[in-house]
This record gives C-alpha cells, structure tokens and sequence, in this order.
C-alpha cells in the first residue's frame, strides 16, 4: 500500500487536493510555510470543533455505526503537525447529514437490473446505494473483527485498525453483503469529501483543512493569484454562506 491514504498523510493530501480547483490550491504540497500555518489554526480550533461535534446527534447512524465511523475516519485522516484530522474536522457529521440526500438514496443513479460486475470501467453496477453499503459494510466489519480479535473495529488500538482498514482497501477480507474494496472506497471517498467540504455540509469544520492547503473557498475574485506556485495565499478562506476564518 505505498503511499495510500493508510500509509501517508502527504500523500493522502496529494490525491485528495484534486477535489478543489488547483487555481485556488496556490501553495498546497508545495513546501513553504502555509501547511505548519494551517496545522497550528487547527491546532487552537480543535478543542472548539470536538465540542460542538460532541453535541451533534447523527439521524442515520446507531450507536454502534457512528462509533465505527469515528474510529475508522480518525485512521484514515489522523490530526497530526500537518493539520487537523478527520474528526476535529466533522467529517463524520457530514457523512451523516449525507445519508438524508438523495445521493445516498441512490436517486440520481440508474438502479435498475441486471446486476453484474463488470469490467471497472463500466463504473458502479452493485445494487447497494450509499446508505446500504455503510449499514451492511460497518456491520460486516465489526463481524469481522469480532472473529478476527474478539472486539469492534472500534475497540481495536490504532495499527490494528490500520491493519484492518489496510486489509478492506486491498480486498484481503470477504465481507458478508458487501465487496471489502467496495465498502472502503465508499468511506474514503465520503471522508476526502466531508474533510474538504463546504462548512454548510457539516466537514470541514472552521476550514481549518482549506487554511491547510491555502485555498480560498468561496470567494468571489482571486484570479490576481492565479499561477502563483508555491506563494502562500494571503487571505483567510470564506464558506458559501459567508463566514470567514
């Protein structure tokens, strides 16, 4: 798994930073002093953001579940000297709050059968919608790692639970209803989403993770720093609905 999500945090940063536009990234993964000024404003937002996160009640998750999405998005992006992680991020609340859009109904997609793995290039053709991979693939896990080590994936120490989220993306591990590679893809891709989202989505919460990377978010014009490689963007970033850091 070089340099997987698993394995780097930079790296992780280097394939998750495609998901905003590069004209506004400027100085994200380029070196220079914008990462450590991104980490120490996560660093002072942290205690902040687990408190308001601790008054959040998820509407789709049960207990278990949302201590399962705890535990394994705390792994996947952990807070460290680059920046905050997945957690003082809220990118669990907004995996939550996406489980009541019509994405995670599977409105938007083409549902109908046959249902029949094809080639990868044929893209998604499983008849799980995002709301079903996660409650059939958490349970699933925990079976797993009730086998496996006689707990929750939760309760696992930190290697264990890389070990284990190692095994699912590498598709090491038969999964009852639910393809491993298939469960871990859509965690991931849901935690890159919710850890650099608009705030108005529930992630991202403070833009401590657009501070890290030095992107502006929502402003309207910063076309005068376009092309400016390596220079650290010198304003804060704004959410949609107009709030600033």
């Amino acid at each position: 798994m070089s340099e997987s999500p698993l394995s780097s945090r930079r790296g992780f940063l280097r394939t998750a930073v495609v998901l905003v536009p590069a004209t506004g990234a400027l100085a994200a993964c380029e070196g220079g002093s914008q990462p450590s000024a991104g980490a120490a404003q996560g660093g002072s937002q942290a205690s902040a953001s687990q408190s308001a996160q601790a008054d959040y009640k998820p509407r789709f998750f049960d207990a278990r579940e949302w201590t399962f999405l705890r535990a394994a998005v705390d792994r996947l992006i952990p807070a460290d000297a680059e920046g905050p992680g997945a957690l003082e991020a809220g990118v669990p609340e907004f995996i939550d709050r996406q489980m009541d859009t019509p994405y995670a109904h599977g409105a938007l997609w083409y549902m109908q059968g046959p249902f029949q793995q094809g080639v990868p290039e044929l893209g998604y053709q499983m008849k799980l919608v995002p709301r079903d991979l996660y409650r059939l693939g958490i349970a699933a896990v925990n079976a797993y790692c009730g086998k496996a080590y006689g707990k929750d994936f939760d309760a696992l120490d930190a290697s264990t639970r890389d070990a284990v989220l190692g095994a699912l993306e590498a598709g090491k591990v038969e999964l009852d209803g639910v393809p491993a590679k298939v469960f871990f893809g859509q965690l991931l891709q849901n935690t890159r989403e919710g850890y650099f989202s608009d705030p108005i989505h529930g992630g991202n919460k403070n833009m401590a993770a657009w501070q890290m990377i030095g992107f502006p978010g929502a402003r309207a014009d910063f076309m005068d720093f376009v092309n400016q490689n390596g220079k650290a963007y010198p304003y804060g970033p704004v959410s949609i609905n107009g709030e600033r850091t």
